[in-house]
């Protein structure tokens, strides 16, 4: 092979306002979307400090996709990585490449396309039963409720029930405490970390009451392993043929790691980016009266059903906008498994590489009027597989991103087919930067709208028809709204 390198990673230029010891941990912590963006005008690399430790921040969507596509060389790694295997272990969004084939062979089933119909009749009643509990004039945070809904369908999808209401409750306070910690934790020093502050005791003590909650439901199927047409059952069931060292089935500490990151994913990721999406609606009225009109049309004064997916067009579509505007993982990173190249520039092993989807999707070059909610830039386009990467590409690509989109455009559908949605307020919301970008403290002002239906305002109650998804052909299917690529 030509050698095409001109230089080394040291070659590649410093980011500005890098302090003595701290480098560039402070801009990171007070305002990491303005820090990632200030980098944008470096076209290709961009060298950034952690204390010590630097890494080479990829600003360029082909070099990006590079990256994914290899992730033998290019494995996950870093400290977002490590932060997150703190709760969830080896599952199949942190664990490195010589475990990721087994454990994608073994979580496949679980997302087969004969599961959507039920998973996805699952989501619309969750979704329903949701927005048929608020009234009019309520003043909402929106994100609770929307964590609140993908909780308790996340939770039925994966193991056939509801937890009880207080497990409910511990579940979301606990997954608050966790999610709101990676993100400081993966900024502060090792040493730091291990202090024994009353931040750090909370988030231990979250993360063990949720990893223990999954651990008691495992024992519990393991006892009564009947096939209940969930995930969960499909995980227990599933047999890697392939598999080389004898072991073909998981074992239950990888059952844990898995459930652990599917209840994570599936649950926090969604909840977010359905928070988001109506935000965007109800400071675009214009775009939200279209959806509603969308909305009455398909349904026609019908319960909302999953075979509806292949009409909603134009909800598909903001759900695709959303997640340009916000990815939930704003921010990844990998690790160089050995000696390469990448752009012309040699990278050593060890070396660890950062990548935005937030910076790519508000790239100038790459999207007219980035800053600009415009669902219809998607009329006539497919996202560019570079150039819009919310959630990753290549081997590692979300397992779960017919699931997700599903969730996402039956719920938010839900909400608009009841519901008027005003801001709070005039004062722009900012996101709250953490592993994802968090909408928490969010509010939104609920008016009850009428249909034209004879039963009243919202939804009525015609009995639900048996679901029909067809994942192939549902609006957006090229976005992957799951946190997590595996």
């Amino acid at each position: 092979m030509t050698d095409t390198s001109t230089g080394t990673a040291a070659s590649v230029p410093l980011a500005p306002r890098a302090l003595p010891l701290l480098g560039h941990a402070l801009p990171l912590l007070r305002d990491p979307l303005a820090f990632i963006m200030s980098l944008s005008k470096h076209r290709t690399m961009v060298r950034v400090r952690l204390g010590p430790s630097s890494a080479v921040m990829i600003c360029d969507p082909d070099l990006t996709r590079q990256v994914f596509l290899n992730d033998r060389v290019f494995d996950k790694g870093g400290p977002i990585y490590d932060r997150i295997r703190e709760v969830i272990g080896d599952g199949l969004s942190t664990c490195s490449y010589t475990l990721h084939r087994r454990q994608r062979r073994l979580c496949q089933p679980s997302f087969h396309p004969t599961r959507l119909p039920g998973y996805g009749a699952v989501f619309a009643r969750a979704a329903e039963l949701k927005a048929e509990s608020w009234r009019d004039g309520d003043v909402l945070d929106i994100t609770q409720e929307m964590m609140t809904l993908t909780t308790r369908a996340t939770m039925e999808t994966m193991f056939s029930g509801a937890l009880p209401e207080e497990t409910m409750r511990r579940a979301l306070a606990d997954t608050a405490t966790i999610v709101s910690a990676f993100f400081r934790r993966m900024m502060t020093p090792a040493p730091l970390r291990r202090l024994p502050t009353p931040r750090k005791r909370r988030y231990d003590q979250a993360r063990k009451r949720l990893s223990d909650t999954i651990a008691q439901i495992i024992v519990e199927r393991r006892a009564d392993p009947t096939d209940r047409a969930d995930l969960l059952s499909a995980l227990v069931g599933a047999v890697d043929e392939e598999s080389g060292d004898g072991q073909k089935q998981l074992n239950d500490a990888e059952l844990a790691d898995e459930a652990l990151t599917f209840f994570l994913g599936g649950m926090e990721t969604t909840a977010i980016t359905l928070a988001w999406a109506l935000h965007l609606l109800a400071t675009n009225p214009d775009v939200q009266h279209r959806l509603q009109a969308e909305t009455d049309d398909v349904l026609n004064g019908d319960r909302l059903d999953p075979a509806h997916l292949t009409s909603l067009g134009l909800a598909g579509r903001v759900v695709t906008e959303t997640l340009r505007l916000y990815p939930p993982a704003w921010m990844m990173t990998r690790t160089v498994r050995q000696d390469t190249e990448l752009g012309g520039v040699r990278l050593k092993g060890g070396s660890t590489l950062v990548l935005s989807p937030y910076l790519l999707h508000r790239r100038p070059d790459l999207y007219a009027e980035p800053d600009r909610f415009d669902p219809d830039r998607w009329l006539d386009a497919q996202p560019d597989r570079a150039a819009y990467i919310p959630f990753g590409a290549g081997p590692r690509k979300c397992i779960g991103d017919q699931f997700a989109l599903t969730e996402s455009v039956l719920a938010l559908t839900a909400v608009v087919a009841r519901w008027e949605l005003t801001p709070v307020g005039d004062q722009p919301f900012r996101p709250k930067v953490e592993t994802s970008l968090s909408s928490r403290g969010l509010s939104l002002r609920l008016s009850e709208r009428w249909t034209g239906g004879t039963e009243g305002p919202g939804l009525h109650s015609a009995a639900p028809r048996p679901a029909v998804v067809q994942p192939s052909t549902q609006p957006g299917a090229a976005t992957c709204p799951v946190k997590h690529q595996e």
